[in-house]
This record gives structure tokens, sequence and C-alpha cells, in this order.
């Protein structure tokens, strides 16, 4: 090719996209009538814009409630949790400790003994509960239990050579224990050795001295003693069921799980406050994002009505399309003008619903417009906008848009010029 014919092939390719948007937005946006073509066209973006907007709302619904679970359930879960590998305990480490203390994620650990006792009383009827045996100083610091205590004290220090136990408000009021009240806990370990050494089994005393209330999302209430009196209570001496470990950002645990996997080998299992609530949270993304793949379908409907105008506008302008090609439009400059018409569309559309969806959420995040119900855990809908959200949600509705021109843009570059001009 000569140096004059690739320069008149540059011209005409930039002479193409400069005027291809023009030569869109008069086909999209002529004011001369009202035909079905434009209505067909507003049909679409109107569609776009009700779908933009109702998947940011409901994501953001979404996202807010995932935040308020996620706190209630954080503020008794730790961030990352360290137990043992195929046992239910392991012995207390002071080099393992002090290998956690020296990662600088690190704000507190608190070691723990749990287990499963029968809680007995005189003139009440036994039950079952869960017992967590902690070190009060170092729990307080993982969770700020002391601002939910409803009676009493948070006090399980020995007094009289008793030690004292705290127990949920919901245990308290369904046995109508008092604060001062002896209560007698009973292991299964204990049982087991009254049944097979054919014992008395042996019970261990408690003085109630609190009872607390936190909002219970999962699992059942549990009743807090000293560690040292869980690990005679369960028969495990200088055993632990696990360490709780609070970091500065709960934002780092997965980082933080994989250094501890590293440090601490296979014999401890980590867990995240993820993992820890795991199919519950994983219930939760589910239904977020098959809320977005249903309601996607609003933009889908909408696209369908742009293939259906932007092919009209093809049948419609074939002359006009003849003339352009006998001036020297290339057949990609004709199919750049009917992309560019699916692109403004999905731009118009995603502008204006992106905006609405914002404003809506933004509405509700700040005036809690619409109430929930006053026996829920908060009174307004949550709202967490989320910009990777609005991003995701803006970027598919447009890809759809500009995939829905990829037909007439296609059918119009096979447009004869010969053809079309004698075409009326």
């Amino acid at each position: 090719m000569s140096n004059s014919s690739a320069f008149h092939a540059l011209i005409l390719y930039f002479g193409d996209m400069k005027n291809s948007g023009f030569i869109a937005r008069r086909y999209l946006f002529s004011r001369k009538h009202i035909s079905l073509i434009s209505t067909l066209t507003f049909i679409s973006i109107t569609g776009i814009t009700i779908g933009t907007a109702l998947l940011i709302v409901v994501l953001s619904v979404f996202n807010g409630f995932f935040d308020v679970i996620k706190s209630f359930l954080l503020s008794y879960d730790p961030d990352v949790r360290v137990e043992a590998t195929g046992t239910s305990t392991f012995a207390q480490n002071r080099e393992v400790m002090e290998k956690i203390e020296s990662l600088p994620e690190v704000r507190v650990i608190s070691p723990y003994m749990d287990g499963k006792a029968l809680l007995a009383m005189d003139g009440a009827r036994n039950e079952v509960v869960d017992v967590k045996g902690i070190e009060r100083d170092l729990f307080f610091q993982l969770v700020d239990i002391q601002q939910s205590i409803s009676s009493g004290v948070f006090d399980i220090s020995v007094r009289d050579q008793t030690p004292g136990i705290i127990v949920h408000d919901e245990l308290k009021n369904r046995l109508n224990l008092r604060i001062g009240e002896d209560i007698a806990l009973l292991s299964a370990a204990g049982m087991k050795n009254a049944l097979t050494q054919i014992t008395v089994p042996r019970t261990y005393r408690f003085d109630l001295r609190g009872s607390y209330f936190l909002q219970q999302i999962v699992g059942g209430p549990k009743v807090f003693v000293d560690i040292e009196a869980a690990q005679r209570l369960f028969r495990s001496p200088n055993q632990l069921s696990g360490l709780d470990i609070k970091l500065h950002d709960n934002d780092e645990a997965e980082q933080v799980k994989e250094e501890l996997a590293t440090m601490l080998g296979s014999d401890f299992e980590i867990s995240t406050w993820y993992d820890l609530q795991k199919p519950l949270y994983d219930v939760m993304l589910l239904e977020k994002w098959g809320s977005f793949v249903i309601l996607i379908l609003i933009v889908i409907v909408a696209v369908l009505n742009i293939i259906g105008s932007l092919t009209m506008i093809v049948i419609q302008k074939q002359r006009d399309i003849g003339i352009l090609m006998s001036m020297g439009y290339s057949r990609s400059g004709i199919k750049n003008i009917f992309r560019k018409q699916g692109f403004y569309i999905g731009l118009i559309g995603c502008g204006i619903g992106g905006s609405l969806g914002l404003l809506l959420s933004w509405a509700q995040m700040k005036f809690g417009l619409v109430k929930l119900s006053s026996a829920f855990i908060i009174d307004a809908y949550p709202v967490q906008i989320r910009p990777l959200d609005v991003i995701i949600i803006l970027a598919a509705s447009l890809l759809l848009c500009v995939l829905a021109s990829w037909y007439p843009a296609h059918r119009a570059s096979k447009v004869q010029p010969a053809d079309a001009v004698r075409y009326e």
C-alpha cells in the first residue's frame, strides 16, 4: 500500500470514529417525531434504570444485614480461634502463646475451657448447659460483656472456698434462679466415672454471682466460670479447649490464619470469625447474589427491547447506511454507530439508575425510612453501600447493553450500498 493510500485510510478511520457518535445520538434522540423506535428506546432506558437502582438498593440492604449479624456475632465470637486438631483439648503451652503474641496484628489472647455439664438445683429440674471457663481479665478484653451484666456482678473468683458462676438471663428466668443461690454442676466425665466405677457422681458447687444478657443469633446461652474451676469440672487439669484471639482489625483474620497455620503446624486447627459461623454467612451471601441474578432479569428484559429498537433503526435507516458506505464509511464504522447506540442507552440507564439507587440507599441509611418489626434486633432496614458491588452492577448492566447492540450492528454492516440506495 502506498503512503497516500495509507494516509487516506487513516483519515477515513478517524473520520468514522469521530462521526459515529454524532450519528448514533441523532438516530436515538431525534426530536422530529415520536415513533415506535423512540418509545422502545425510552422503555429500554426505563427498564435499565429501574433494574440498576433495585440492584444497588437490594444488595446494599443485604450488605447491611450481613454487617448487623456480623457485629452481633463478633460481640462474642473471636476474630481467630486456635484449637487442637483431632482432640477436644490440648496442654497449656506458654511457647505457643508467645508465638501467637509475636504477631503484630494480635491484640489479646484469651484461653478457655468449655464443655457441657448438668446444672442441678434443690427443688428445680436439672438442665444441660454449655459451660465456658475463662480468665476474667483477658476475656473482658476480648468481649465487652461487662456492659451486658443485668444483675449482680461478673465475679467468678473463689470466695469462702466456692467459685462464682455467671448465667444468661434466659436461663436465670427460666429456672427462677436468684443471686447468691448455690448451684451444682456435673460434667459428662464425672457421670461416666460414676457409672464405670460405681461411685457417687462428684458435683462441683458454684455461687451464682450475676447474670448477663447478650442477643443470641446462633447457639444457646453459656454459663461462665473461672478456667481453673472448669478444668476441675471437666477433669482436664492444665488443659485448654482453645485460644480466642482478638485482632486490631478483624479484616486481617485470613492473613493471620495463614501465618498461624505456618507457625503452629498441623497439630492445631485455625478458624477465623467467618469459619466459626460459616453456614450462616454462606447462606447470607448466597441469598445476596441469588437476588442479584433474579433482579438482573429486569435489565435483561430491557436489553431485549434494545435489540428490537436498534434492529428497527437498522431497517428504517438502510438508505442512510447505504449512502454512508458510498461516501467511504467502512463496515466497522457502521458497526461502531450501532454499538455506540447500545452504549449510550446503557450509559443513560446506568447513570440515572445508579444515582437513584445510591440516593435511596443513602436516605435509608441516614433516616431509616423503611422500618422493621419492633420484635427484631434493629428498628429499620440496615443499609451498607459497597463500592465494589456498585461497580459490578453498573459494569454488568452496561455490558449487557453493549452486547445487545451486537446483532443490530452486525446486520447493519451487511447492508449492500447499491441495494440500500435504491431502497425506499
